[in-house]
């Protein structure tokens, strides 16, 4: 709010500051949105394959490929999809002027994925090297891609609801 010299009187400052808590509010709404759809797509399905591709690297003998395959399977798709972050991200910075920051999301929602979904991904190829039986990739699989469509929609009604 422009003064020109002239004092604020105290309604003026209350409104400007309550312009600028909405202001901060909507940038950090802005920087939570959720991912462009085609990077929502890509992490989806990065998620969907890690099971797999960790079981082929982790597996006791060669299963469905070799492993030195798996292990090229592995890092290629790991720097693809770090590649594709970054293009996300600059995207993003680019259309609205605010970096992408993982601060602002819910803790009580980032923190158990931030564990979870590791624990479930190593924790289930470590089941299918015990037992051989690929049940466990598979259920890790779609448990992995359930939780990414699950977020995306969350952190997309969080934009919304934030003026």
């Amino acid at each position: 709010m422009e003064t020109h010299g002239v004092r604020l009187t105290p309604e003026q400052a209350h409104a400007a500051l309550a312009d600028t808590a909405h202001i901060r509010a909507s940038a950090a709404a802005l920087s939570a949105t959720p991912w462009p759809n085609w990077f929502f797509v890509t992490l989806t399905l990065y998620i969907a394959a890690l099971p797999f591709t960790y079981g082929g690297v982790m597996a006791d003998a060669d299963w469905l490929l070799p492993r030195p395959a798996w292990t090229v399977i592995l890092l290629t798709s790991t720097a693809v999809y770090v590649a594709l972050f970054a293009v996300a991200a600059k995207a993003w910075r680019n259309k609205t002027g605010v970096a992408l920051r993982f601060d602002v999301l819910p803790k009580r929602a980032t923190v158990p994925l931030a564990v979870g979904l590791p624990a479930l991904l190593v924790g289930a190829t470590l089941a299918f090297r015990a037992t051989g039986r690929p049940v466990w990739l598979i259920a890790a699989s779609l448990i992995g891609a359930a939780v990414s469509v699950a977020f995306h929609l969350a952190f997309g009604r969080l934009h919304r609801k934030t003026p």
